[in-house]
């Protein structure tokens, strides 16, 4: 007659069919609780390392747009203003670097210039945001806001004009 064996209450042959099951189906561990009893087999293989996770771009900036179908139309209407705005004769303010457009030092504060303002060169009239860092844009040009191009938290391009000052 075979021993009972205390964990469990199952008997040697039990375990044994146990332990044939782990190794033939490869797996890694078999738990079995009864009450206060607990037992536990494990096989020498181990189990595999979870796979790597897949490479992720880092994220992009804050207003950026994602598929490049969204941002075509865009450039094709600022295209379109400022040949509107040479041929009135104003001066186009230019995005000096690629980022985002923000016209007030922050949501809670009024816009650093709005259509009508009379600017003089020298004065801050923008932020673009670039790689975390807030970039102040000063006037290039005495005169009056004619035109902003761009809606606050646009993504801006590089030479893109941004604004008309007539």
């Amino acid at each position: 007659m075979e021993e009972k064996i205390v964990a469990c209450g199952l008997t040697l042959s039990e375990i044994n069919s146990l332990a044939e099951t782990l190794r033939n189906n490869d797996l890694g561990k078999i738990r079995i609780k009864t009450g206060n009893d607990e037992i536990v087999l494990e096989s020498e293989k181990k189990c595999p390392p979870p796979p790597p996770a897949p490479f992720m771009m880092p994220p992009m900036q804050a207003g950026m747009p994602v598929p490049p179908a969204a941002s075509a139309p865009a450039p094709e209407q600022a295209a379109a203003k400022p040949a509107e705005a040479g041929a009135s004769g104003g001066n186009i303010v230019k995005s000096p670097i690629v980022g985002t457009f923000y016209q007030s030092p922050s949501p809670d504060k009024p816009p650093f210039v709005k259509v009508g303002d009379t600017v003089k060169k020298g004065d801050v009239i923008m932020i673009i945001e670039s790689m975390k860092l807030m970039n102040e844009i000063q006037s290039e040009f005495d005169g009056v806001v004619e035109r902003i191009l761009v809606s606050n938290g646009d993504a801006v391009e590089y030479d893109q004009p941004v604004m008309i000052i007539k």
